[in-house]
């Protein structure tokens, strides 16, 4: 809605303009401003003649309409900004509402997430993908990508101890069917043992999708509290107390951390470790929820992402104290 508002407003105040012009002057990729305006011409909101677009009187009557809602929209791009500045990162998206409280703002995550990947993603690119319920509720609002063909999407890391539901290897081939995709499967559990961990990375078939992993371009991933991810785990008495001992509050990738961003334990895992993220182009990070906010915090310390896509509670949560 606020790209389309954007557009419209765009054509108003400068038209007739062409699509090219437009997209230079808005920094928008000309094939998403084609599909807009295709739109905004359908709806009859913008006339398209030979001398370029202009805004019709339908298109004049629903910008004064919206304008007042879209005032109080833009509130939430100042704390967007602000989180960005905060965090020291490229994009940040935020959508209203608390995850904690309701499944429904999950829901909008996961949709932002898509609606993201759609604006980035080129054909016959590597996704790699992590599991928990964040990536999960992503797969369930994932769309065909009709601009980036030939996708595959792997397990960013092994892990069958999670529930079914939410293991990476299932969200991948989840997304992967309903982005008409293709994807691949790491069969390998979590935690291991340091001589497992050495015998399994040298089969040729966990070396061969492993390479696919470390080679991703975009990878997706969670972002969860340290507890919470160490009970679902059923880690044991000692790496509690460990956790415990050093003050963990976050989780990603297997890394527990600390509010500093510090490392407290680490489980031993086959797949993307943290310190690979570097070699991404986009690192998008999915979590929400109030609950989460220091565990946002203590990851984005260590500085390995570029995205976030959070709620309007986390985001509130983050600049306390600021």
């Amino acid at each position: 809605m606020q790209k389309r508002y954007k557009i419209l407003q765009y054509i108003q105040r400068m038209q007739p303009i062409g699509r090219r012009s437009l997209s230079d002057n808005i920094q928008i990729k000309e094939r998403v401003i084609r599909s807009e305006t295709e739109f905004l011409n359908r709806h009859g909101f913008i006339a398209v003649t030979s001398k370029g677009m202009q805004v019709t009187e339908e298109g004049n009557a629903i910008i004064e309409k919206l304008a007042e809602f879209m005032n109080g929209i833009s509130e939430f791009r100042v704390l967007e900004s602000q989180i960005k500045d905060k965090l020291q990162l490229e994009y940040v998206i935020i959508v209203a509402g608390n995850s904690d409280e309701r499944y429904s703002v999950k829901e909008e995550l996961g949709k932002a997430c898509v609606q993201f990947l759609n604006s980035i993603l080129t054909s016959k690119q590597t996704i790699a993908v992590t599991g928990g319920t964040s990536m999960a509720e992503v797969a369930n609002q994932m769309k065909p990508l009709l601009h980036a063909p030939n996708c595959t999407f792997v397990p960013a890391r092994g892990g069958l101890g999670e529930q079914v539901e939410n293991q990476a290897n299932t969200i991948c081939a989840q997304m992967a069917k309903k982005a008409n995709g293709n994807y691949r499967m790491l069969y390998v559990p979590d935690p291991l043992s340091e001589e497992s961990y050495q015998s399994i990375i040298n089969e040729p078939t966990i070396k061969d999708i492993l390479e696919m992993v470390h080679d991703a371009k975009v990878v997706l991933h969670s972002i969860g509290d340290a507890f919470t991810m160490a009970n679902r785990r059923k880690a044991s008495d000692n790496v509690m107390e460990k956790l415990r001992a050093g003050n963990a509050v976050g989780e990603a990738f297997g890394y527990y951390l600390d509010e500093q961003g510090k490392v407290v334990y680490k489980v031993r895992t086959v797949g993307m470790q943290i310190e690979e993220l570097k070699q991404a182009q986009h690192v998008i990070a999915v979590a929400g929820g109030k609950s989460k906010a220091k565990a946002i915090q203590s990851y984005f310390k260590q500085g390995k992402s570029n995205v976030l896509i959070t709620d309007e509670a986390a985001a509130k949560e983050l600049l306390k104290g600021d």
